[in-house]
């Protein structure tokens, strides 16, 4: 770990964003004793630029809120937590830095534009040795039997409810249930006088993320992304979120907590839980989450999740903001 003189003299060279300044590619800065924790130009523009992941260990939580733990793309307040960042971007390197290189310019870019960034990145990665390894680790997708239903739509005046329900598979987000948002969604566009957007989930869990058999399924990253493009519940989410109310329990995993994330008011069971589990899979998230959460949570704590892949609780997303409210069941 380097103190801040030390970091300053290590990465704002000219030669700096030629090459990570370690194996595995993170810079770790310690501020607690910081004399000078206000922003130094030089050192956050070389931070902006690092082909590296970069974290701040202070004295407390505020997660960079200012000053100069602002410019790093992960902040933490103990060593174990630095300690389990590191062993996670040495496991998935490449996605580690695409993840963190994106979030960078995430308050830059209108939703349509993050969207693209942010599937243009998933599917460099698609095509990447990481995923590859992931893809052989899990073995063969298993062959299933096309569900008969995924979504339950229903209106009930100026109101339009989306139940995600196939609880068999915990609600898992494949490629049935991705169109079929698509499809419920375009009426909420289409009719002004649906006035509110409900979503929520049969079973235990409101969607247990990415329906792991699907993956790799794909004919090539291109043709994938140009799928995103065309079907895309994030961006016909974000397109009412203004109208838009989701209520979430158990289980929201990926999908599950990136898309709900676009709505204006989101909801959670105390039994709820969130994970991004993406980059362990040597991706990023790709159902908006780079879009949805950083407007939630910000950068640094969504940057956070999805690298360790940790658990976040019902009272803890309420206290960050990823959710409105903590509801009794």
């Amino acid at each position: 770990m380097l103190g801040l003189r030390e970091a300053l003299d290590r990465i704002a060279g000219p030669a700096a964003a030629a090459e990570p300044p370690s194996d595995p590619p993170l810079l770790a800065v310690d501020l607690r004793d910081a004399r000078d924790r206000e922003a130094n130009p030089a050192l956050c523009a070389a931070l902006r630029a690092l082909p590296a992941v970069s974290v701040a260990l202070a004295a407390d939580e505020d997660h960079g809120a200012s000053g100069l733990a602002a410019s790093f793309d992960v902040v933490v307040s103990d060593p174990a937590s630095l300690d389990a960042l590191r062993a996670a971007v040495a496991a998935r390197p490449q996605a580690a830095v695409a993840l963190v290189q994106l979030l960078r310019g995430f308050d830059t870019r209108t939703v349509e534009a993050g969207l693209v960034a942010e599937s243009v990145t998933y599917g460099l990665l698609q095509a990447g040795a990481e995923f590859a390894d992931w893809l052989a680790q899990r073995g063969p997708a298993r062959t299933l039997a096309p569900a008969e239903r995924v979504l339950e739509v229903e209106r009930r005046g100026d109101r339009l409810l989306l139940t995600l329900a196939r609880p068999e598979r915990r609600n898992a987000f494949g490629t049935a249930l991705r169109d079929a948002l698509c499809e419920a969604l375009a009426v909420a566009h289409a009719d002004a006088s649906i006035t509110h957007v409900a979503l929520c989930g049969l079973g235990p869990d409101f969607c247990s993320g990415g329906d792991l058999d699907e993956f790799g399924c794909a004919p090539d990253p291109a043709t994938a992304h140009g799928i995103r493009m065309l079907r895309s519940p994030a961006r016909a989410l974000a397109g009412c979120a203004d109208r838009a109310h989701a209520l979430v329990h158990g289980a929201c995993v990926g999908a599950g907590v990136e898309l709900p994330a676009f709505c204006a008011r989101l909801e959670a069971r105390p039994d709820a839980w969130f994970c991004l589990p993406e980059v362990g899979m040597g991706l990023i998230p790709g159902a908006g989450g780079t879009v949805s959460l950083p407007r939630r949570i910000g950068r640094q704590r969504t940057a956070w999740m999805a690298l360790s892949g940790a658990r976040v609780d019902a009272a803890t997303a309420r206290e960050w903001g990823l959710v409105d409210a903590v509801v009794p069941g």
